[in-house]
């Protein structure tokens, strides 16, 4: 309770500019919220993806196994693996790195599946800001189309312990 009542009138209707800007706020309020489906189906903004259950163990198998079929080099003990164009491709998240380094073709399709083996793990893609969680026990399997060449960072952006910040991984597009 005030010390003072209100005085008398003080709660009105908007008035003249009042109802212009609130009439505005309010329009632009529908205008985005019709947006977003939009921008998520249509504009490419959000990458739609899959999600599956599958044990650390047995996706840890399949990115191994991924690896050794389609390595073409090696970086740090960490090996590069090109991902075959339409095909699908492997990536792990692990404390405290990304395994293994891929190497894509611009304008080619690709499904990438990616894993944790132990903690939730963020994927930043650097920088495109694409950012997604990594969450043991699901295999997320984004689309993505590369649209030009470099070499891309990938930074976990979800605090995964003490060597959290030395995890980084890279995709190569060529």
């Amino acid at each position: 309770m005030s010390i003072y009542s209100p005085p008398e009138g003080w709660l009105q209707a908007p008035k003249g500019p009042e109802r212009i800007w609130i009439g505005l706020a309010l329009t632009w309020c529908i205008v985005m919220s019709l947006a977003m489906p939009y921008w998520h189906f249509y504009g490419k903004q959000n990458a739609s993806g899959e999600s599956y259950r599958v044990s650390a163990v047995d996706f840890g198998t399949r990115v191994r196994q991924f690896a050794e079929a389609h390595k073409v080099g090696e970086e740090a003990g960490i090996p590069i693996v090109e991902i075959p164009p339409g095909g699908d491709g492997y990536l792990l998240a692990r404390m405290w790195s990304f395994y293994p380094v891929l190497k894509l073709k611009v304008g080619q399709t690709y499904r990438l599946h990616i894993s944790s083996m132990d903690l939730q793990h963020g994927f930043s893609l650097q920088p495109l800001n694409m950012n997604f969680q990594v969450l043991p026990g699901y295999d997320h399997v984004l689309t993505i189309t590369p649209t030009s060449t470099g070499v891309f960072p990938i930074i976990c952006n979800e605090f995964c312990g003490i060597g959290h910040h030395m995890m980084t991984g890279r995709i190569i597009v060529e």
